[in-house]
């Protein structure tokens, strides 16, 4: 068989697992390659760590010679962030190499001009493991569905904010509590915001709505809410009414055609498929015109997981290099424009703390009734100066729902407001 030489930029958690099944598995990858894959240099930070599993001789601090080495015909990239593995694709593709990666945060930003120099050099572009892991879901949205009008697509896609959630839920912990459990695991880093408060999410739902809308979505165009607000008296409300608190990732198309694309923690019912996706697992559950309803799921993130996400893509682009053709390009000719939040469709369910006397129903009422914000269903609990409103919504735009929350504020009879969560996945 034909040789396909391989590079690789990064090797930690998820660099070690690829290079170690590359290298372990090379026979089985080769033949359904349909080429010889060698490991032949790895770009790294330090060469003295230890990295058991992977020849010393393979490493290198210098990625430019990864990129520029005529005899490297394909690139993984593995390093994660914009720099410096925004230049070290660029050159890679200009020297005409296909490039495989999972840095969501780049493709997120940057992935149009990823794409302009992939279709110019006439070399492939992959990054399923850029999303939800090992989870199959970008090949999908970007071959088998499309032939097909995607309606929506909603899903998990951060293990540690899942888990997080699943703990609170389960067990009644406290966030912070579920934090450091979570950060005990190894699910979250020492720095957790990029996950508790959607920064990965973000990226990973501009990913997909970008494949799943054909139009170019940007990370900053993401409206974007963490969930480190989310309380335990949030998790019982949502017990009570026999729903869950989920971070979703959000893109669907508006009555107008345009697309709405956000990150917020929702409360799901429990008998929506997302409801029972627990601890670091991902999922993502997709509404299309004629195949209906999907779900994907498995496990989101982890060397392993994610490492085998990857090598599907090193065989895909090795057996166009063996046949000469090449995968999908950018698909954007839709153009369909970025819904701002205000006009996106949604309910609230608002918790009030409020004082317990006669004619305060009655001016919530007409704070929701000035906005036309109709009412679903209302309930009270305590008693004096303890009692609280739980109010949920029908169905209205994200405008006059935040107008009917500041008003409510307002009033003398509001001690206040004491939470507000946006309701999904109900009719």
């Amino acid at each position: 068989m034909k040789t396909l030489k391989v590079g690789m930029l990064g090797c930690g958690v998820v660099g070690l697992q690829i290079a170690r099944l590359l290298i372990s598995n090379k026979a089985d990858l080769s033949s359904r390659a349909g080429a010889n894959l060698e490991l032949v240099k790895i770009a790294v930070r330090d060469i003295k760590t230890k990295r058991e599993g992977v020849s010393a001789n393979l490493f290198t601090t210098d990625s430019n010679s990864v990129v520029s080495d005529p005899d490297i015909d394909l690139i993984i990239e593995v390093i994660g962030g914009i720099d410096p593995a925004k230049d070290l694709i660029l050159t890679a593709i200009k020297n005409g190499k296909s490039v495989v990666t999972a840095n969501k945060a780049l493709l997120a930003k940057h992935g149009a001009a990823l794409y302009a120099a992939a279709d110019k050099a006439n070399v492939d572009l992959y990054y399923e493991a850029a999303v939800a892991g090992a989870i199959p879901i970008l090949r999908p949205l970007r071959e088998s569905l499309v032939g097909d009008h995607v309606l929506r697509v909603m899903g998990i896609v951060n293990g540690t904010t899942n888990y997080i959630l699943t703990k609170m839920d389960e067990n009644g912990t406290a966030f912070a509590d579920a934090l450091k459990q979570a950060q005990d695991l190894g699910f979250a880093e020492s720095d957790p915001t990029a996950d508790v408060e959607g920064i990965d999410a973000a990226a990973k739902a501009a990913i997909l709505a970008s494949l799943a809308f054909h139009s170019r979505v940007t990370d900053a165009d993401v409206y974007r809410e963490g969930i480190s607000k989310i309380t335990s008296a949030d998790v019982k409300v949502a017990k009570a009414i026999d729903m869950v608190i989920k971070l979703l990732a959000i893109a669907e198309l508006t009555a107008d055609g345009s697309i709405s694309v956000r990150v917020h923690p929702a409360l799901i019912s429990r008998d929506h498929p997302l409801a029972s996706v627990r601890d670091s697992f991902n999922a993502v559950f997709v509404e299309a015109e004629s195949a209906g309803q999907m779900m994907f799921y498995g496990r989101g993130a982890g060397g392993e997981p994610t490492a085998s996400a990857v090598l599907g893509d090193l065989v895909a682009v090795a057996r166009h290099r063996v046949s000469g053709g090449l995968g999908p390009k950018e698909s954007d000719y839709a153009d369909l424009k970025i819904a701002p939040i205000g006009e996106t469709k949604t309910r609230y369910l608002i918790r009030l703390n409020v004082a317990d006397k006669p004619g305060v129903l009655e001016s919530v009422a007409h704070v929701f009734a000035s906005h036309q914000v109709s009412i679903q269903t209302v309930r009270q609990t305590g008693a004096g100066d303890k009692a609280e409103l739980i109010v949920m919504t029908h169905s209205s735009t994200e405008s006059s729902l935040s107008a009917t929350v500041k008003d409510l504020g307002k009033l003398s009879a509001v001690t206040d407001v004491a939470s507000v969560l946006r309701v999904e996945g109900i009719n």
